[in-house]
């Protein structure tokens, strides 16, 4: 058997501050029970778990989707052939798998009794069917893998074969987007079957508001004996994480899924709220619009490069719970060149001023500044981006929408810079570096329109090149030139901060901030 290597760890970087010290002696990283005690430790089946997201679940086409509020509701339906661990490991689910020796041919053999929801058992047509409609459909993840073929090869078998070597095939095949669902719909639409969809994950839906909250029950044919615990699992609409952290404290729902950094301290000081702190495959970053004039300036994205002092503003957003960023790829992704020296554009005002000096705008210019509402750390830094740049000549006005609106507007290319963040949903890099750096891509270099022929260039040679020191300089490379360049600002790497109430146990966080509830469960005597 044949398993990409796992993502070179590097700590955190994490001051020496009674925060820090709190959540390491907390022990709440993944995959930890956050407070065993005496019988408690054992899990128990039964109840149903309140969680609570700042958005709601209102498409579960999981081809079409990208966001991670669709996304993590989708990855409890359907289920790809492999998977990742919490530490972002490769590693077999619905099947096991071999590589030939040449790099070309994957066998994939199903599981035992493999079954979908509805009791039928899962087959290799219905693999066969899952991932040649994803292939067809493309969407904004799509299979890139150059696949020549999908063959029934046994009962329970498919073989993959693939044109030329590509070496994040199976971190590709891991991500949500590839989930197996039964052929041809079950016999029914599209349409139809992605308002109640049959896949092999742990939950089913059973109400959905797509404005809403959704609601799930347990798949009672999943795979894995005995889970998941609990009888049901909802998704709990509340647009704003200060309401999020009110409501988890006082016990109206069980766990919530973005904890602002601003008050992690306190919900993991709290008696009744314990904090998940974890390792991340997120970026927070500025994009610039590239299509705007000023931003088509490369001189202009290296003044306001210059301009923030990142480490200022991790510190000041975040307190104590992310890493500084100093390039593009986080730590906990394969080939992160953040510890290598002199990448990043150092925080220097004079040099900030002589390269606007530089540009077609030496007198500066005002602009605005796009973020979702209901982000009060992405509101704070908005602030800072603000006061930072008038110090060299830019105005920047602010300009927060409801989330809904404010992806529609970047979606359609409608702003000037904002700040989001890109998430990977594998380990390996080609796709991060994909979606933020392929001109010819689904999201246009994160809807910042930059191109680079070298980077493109270097991207491809990225997809065919072997694991190893070759592969390596490649990412370095890129990571250089985009840091050179500046077609968006990586400010930190933020940690997976989310809660539960003390009630919940085995409250499992994966690296692309999703959570696998087939392991939690409720001590009913909270």
């Amino acid at each position: 058997m044949t398993h990409l290597p796992a993502p070179r760890r590097r700590r955190f970087a994490l001051a020496a501050s009674v925060l820090a010290a709190a959540l390491l002696l907390s022990g709440c990283a993944s995959g930890t029970d956050p407070a065993p005690s005496g019988d408690a430790a054992k899990p128990v089946s039964g109840g149903t778990l309140t969680f609570g997201r700042v958005a709601a679940v209102n498409n579960l086409d999981l081809n079409q989707q990208i966001t991670a509020n669709n996304a993590f509701a989708i990855d409890k339906i359907f289920e790809p052939l492999v998977s990742f661990d919490e530490n972002g490991k490769i590693i077999p689910w619905l099947a096991d798998y071999t590589v030939s020796d040449d790099g070309l041919s994957y066998v994939f053999k199903l599981r035992d009794g493999l079954k979908f929801s509805n009791g039928k058992a899962v087959t290799p047509k219905d693999v066969d069917f899952s991932l040649s409609r994803h292939l067809e459909v493309e969407g904004p993840l799509p299979l890139s893998a150059p696949i020549e073929s999908i063959a029934e090869t046994g009962e329970h078998e498919v073989t993959i074969t693939l044109s030329e070597k590509y070496t994040p095939f199976l971190s590709e095949l891991a991500g949500f987007s590839n989930g197996i669902f039964p052929a041809d719909f079950g016999g029914k639409s599209e349409k139809e079957f992605f308002k109640n969809p049959i896949g092999t994950g742990p939950f089913v839906v059973d109400k959905w508001d797509p404005n809403g909250d959704i609601s799930f029950v347990r798949n009672t044919h999943y795979w894995q004996k005995g889970k998941p615990y609990l009888d049901g699992l909802v998704y709990k609409f509340i647009a704003d994480d200060t309401q999020l952290q009110q409501q988890l404290a006082a016990g109206q729902i069980d766990a919530i899924d973005t904890v602002p950094a601003a008050n992690a301290a306190a919900v993991d000081s709290a008696a009744n709220t314990v904090l998940s702190k974890t390792e991340s495959w997120s970026t927070e970053q500025v994009f610039f619009n590239t299509q705007r004039k000023e931003f088509a300036d490369e001189h202009v994205r290296r003044a306001i490069a210059h301009a923030l002092d990142r480490k200022g503003i991790t510190a000041a957003t975040s307190f104590d719970t992310a890493e500084v960023a100093n390039v593009l790829l986080p730590p906990s992704i394969l080939y992160s060149a953040n510890d290598e020296k002199g990448i990043a554009l150092s925080y220097d005002i004079s040099a900030a001023k002589k390269e606007l000096a530089a540009s077609a705008f030496p007198n500066g210019f005002t602009i605005t500044l796009l973020l979702a509402s209901g982000n009060s750390q992405r509101a704070q830094i908005a602030q800072i981006v603000q006061e930072s740049l008038a110090k060299i000549g830019i105005t920047v006005k602010i300009e927060q929408l409801d989330i809904a609106v404010f992806r529609e507007r970047f979606f359609a290319y409608d702003f000037d810079f904002m700040l989001n963040s890109g998430q990977s949903d594998a380990p390996d890099p080609n796709g991060f570096i994909t979606f933020q750096a392929d001109p010819d891509g689904f999201s246009k270099s994160y809807w910042t329109h930059y191109s680079n022929d070298e980077v493109t260039k270097l991207m491809l040679e990225g997809r065919t090149t072997p694991d190893g020191p070759e592969r390596e300089a490649i990412y370095l490379k890129i990571q250089q030139i985009l840091a050179d360049q500046v077609p968006y600002i990586p400010l930190f790497f933020p940690s997976n901060l989310k809660a539960t109430t003390d009630k919940v146990h085995d409250f499992v966080v994966l690296p692309n901030g999703s959570v696998r509830f087939q392991d939690a469960w409720l001590d009913a005597k909270k």
